[in-house]
């Protein structure tokens, strides 16, 4: 089963990294390859949202959707996403986001295994380069809003 893992240290906050990656709904707005995505279900029990979520996906004239539980808990920093239903014979990811001297560790992990061989071939070869990709996308979204938030401050 392909799999990816990718640890960095970054100058935000866990908690500001956390909040980046928990709004899912905004995903469109910047994921790579995110087209949409709808919320159908929302449950918070404690410091844990958990979420009920249909994304569609494009990559290289492929388009796929599928349905996934995000769990956002707000006590660990962590947010884990596992497919409920879709083209996955597995799919689950998981960012953590620790303290750190500079700001922030991340550790991004994903695990998938299409249902597909013709999905399978297609991704398999550009998977690295793309959770890469979706990486760099959520720590550009993380700088993003700081600027938007300074920018607002200077208005004050």
């Amino acid at each position: 089963m392909p799999s990816f893992e990718e640890r960095r240290i970054l100058r935000y906050s866990p908690e500001a990294m956390f909040a980046v990656v928990a709004d899912v709904e905004k995903y469109p707005s910047f994921v790579p390859g995110c087209v949409a995505l709808k919320v159908r279900k929302s449950e918070r029990k404690g410091d844990v949202e958990t979420l009920l979520a249909d994304m569609v996906v494009s990559y290289s004239g492929l388009r796929e959707r599928y349905t996934s539980f995000v769990d956002a808990d707000a006590r660990a920093c962590t947010v884990t996403a596992t497919q409920a239903e879709g083209p996955f014979e597995n799919l689950r990811t998981q960012w953590s986001f620790a303290p750190h001297p500079d700001g922030c560790e991340i550790h991004f992990q994903i695990n998938f295994a299409f249902r597909s061989k013709l999905l399978s071939a297609v991704a398999g070869r550009a998977f690295e380069k793309m959770a890469h990709k979706m990486t760099d996308a959520f720590v550009a979204r993380a700088r993003a809003l700081e600027e938007k938030s300074h920018h607002a401050e200077k208005q004050l």
